[in-house]
Formats: C-alpha cells, sequence, structure tokens
C-alpha cells in the first residue's frame, strides 16, 4: 500500500510540471515583432492624440463610495446561501444573521451622517 504523502507528492509535482509547461510553451511560442514601431509606445485614446495627463487625480470620496459598494456587495455575497438554506440552519443562524445586519447598518447610519457618501 502506498503512502498519502506520495500522492500528495505527485500531485504537486505533477502541476508544477504543467503550469512551469505552459509557460515554457508560451515563452517558446511567443509573438515578437520584426522590426520596433516607434508609435508603439503612444497613448492610443480611440485614435485622436490624448488631450491632458494620462495620470488624474482622483477625490477620496470616489474610493469611499466603492468601498462601501464593495462592503454591501459581500453583504450580499453571504445573505444569497443563507437565504437558500434557512430552513435547515434554525433559529440561530436567524439571530447570527440578525446581528450581522445590524452591524452593517450601523456602518450606513454613520457613512450617511458623516457625509461620506454625498457626491459633490
Amino acid at each position: 500500500m502506498s503512502s498519502p504523502w506520495l500522492h500528495i507528492l505527485c500531485f504537486v509535482g505533477l502541476s508544477a510540471l504543467v503550469a512551469f509547461g505552459a509557460l515554457g510553451a508560451a515563452w517558446a511560442l511567443r509573438v515578437k515583432a520584426r522590426v520596433e514601431v516607434p508609435t508603439k509606445g503612444l497613448t492610443y485614446e480611440c485614435g485622436e492624440e490624448p488631450d491632458g495627463l494620462a495620470w488624474l487625480r482622483f477625490h477620496p470620496r470616489y474610493y469611499v463610495v466603492a468601498l462601501v459598494f464593495v462592503l454591501f456587495d459581500v453583504e450580499a455575497a453571504f445573505l444569497f446561501p443563507w437565504a437558500l438554506n434557512l430552513e435547515g440552519l434554525g433559529t440561530l443562524a436567524l439571530i447570527e444573521m440578525g446581528t450581522f445586519l445590524g452591524i452593517l447598518t450601523l456602518g450606513w447610519v454613520y457613512a450617511l451622517e458623516k457625509g461620506a457618501l454625498k457626491w459633490q
């Protein structure tokens, strides 16, 4: 009988071989330009010359709104499987989800009162 560690070692070795083999094949079969074109490094903006600088500073409020969106998106990702299995989870799961939603609601109210979600 063979050891499970031998199977794991073979699996890891084979996985590494496939990964590095794919990288080696991609490197060997890569497409490379024969002649370096001077326009290759220029900024492309819908066929037009770029207007202004490419580096813009965004207001921090933009990132706050994005983080709040991610927070509530993750909340939805937690709510969906919970709602599908609600019958089998019981009362404790209902209380835990109520606590989770209560904490998120407190955070949302705090963000509203601070004015973090007002777009000016």
